[in-house]
């Protein structure tokens, strides 16, 4: 495995590899790597060539800088992760060799940028959309994977190559969440949480699990009442949104119809630290 700290010589050695006409696998990520995070490089070791990861703490896409300062580094064990998962290059730039000069790009993602995540991380998906058209015009994959526990931001990353990116012929590919034992999605926050908030996190799917149950013979307001209370009179959680979306619109849906993409979205702070999930109906 290949390690790089620069673009220009991730560059040269990859115009190599494309003379070769080798399937570069591409797999983004802010390090403190967990089993979720090793299914993408698996999924892109099975489907490609050559699979590049990148470890990278993007500040721009930190609205909280508190946030930013207490997120995980974990390097070396990553590293060794990526190694023992097939990996064939890793891309660890410093923040001054990804951002020489401010980068005041501003993209449009229209209501992607004014419900759940958008609403409340405002600036967020800007500073993913400028870090990934970044990475993406570095690395320029046939194939690039994403976790779908941040399903938002996937359909962000396809708007952005849509809209911003039409040059480059790069097959964005979302896979499903990873859960430890008790439900909990995999996160580098959850590093975070302490004994007693780990014990609690598993509630949250929990309780996605139970709402889609209800589904089955109650209303979106029922169910909707349900989960705000359940998260609300737990003195553990403080629910920043639970919301009941089309998976493709993003707008919320008045009734259940099976079937056609329906997707509840959650975002929860436990302590200080935020974490989402979600679940298809």
């Amino acid at each position: 495995m290949e390690i790089y700290n620069q673009i220009q010589p991730l560059k040269n050695h990859l115009a190599k590899i494309k003379t070769e006409n080798k399937r570069i696998g591409f797999v983004p990520t802010m390090g403190a790597l967990h089993k979720g995070h090793i299914t993408l490089i698996n999924k892109s070791v099975a489907e490609t060539d050559i699979t590049v990861a990148s470890i990278f703490v993007n500040p721009n896409q930190f609205n909280n800088i508190s946030d930013l300062n207490k997120y995980p580094r974990t390097l070396d064990a990553d590293i060794q992760m990526l190694l023992e998962a097939g990996c064939s290059i890793v891309f660890v730039p410093e923040v001054s060799e990804m951002y020489p000069v401010p980068d005041t790009r501003t993209f449009q993602f229209g209501i992607l940028d004014e419900v759940m995540e958008g609403k409340f991380r405002p600036g967020h998906f800007n500073g993913v959309a400028q870090i990934v058209s970044k990475l993406f015009d570095i690395v320029e994959p046939d194939y690039a994977y994403f976790g779908e526990k941040d399903f938002q931001q996937l359909a962000v990353i396809k708007k952005m190559v849509t809209d911003y990116m039409p040059y480059l012929k790069t097959t964005i590919i979302g896979c499903p969440i990873v859960r430890e034992s008790d439900g909990l999605a995999m996160s580098s926050r959850n590093m975070r949480l302490n004994p007693e908030q780990r014990n609690r996190a598993g509630f949250i799917s929990e309780i996605l699990l139970k709402a889609k149950e209800m589904a089955k013979n109650n209303s979106v307001v029922q169910v909707k009442e349900f989960v705000i209370t359940s998260i609300t009179t737990d003195a553990h959680f403080s629910l920043e949104y639970f919301e009941i979306v089309n998976t493709e619109t993003f707008l919320p849906v008045d009734k259940f119809t099976f079937n056609r993409n329906i997707i509840a979205c959650i975002a929860v702070i436990i302590g200080d630290i935020r974490l989402i999930d979600n679940i298809t109906f």
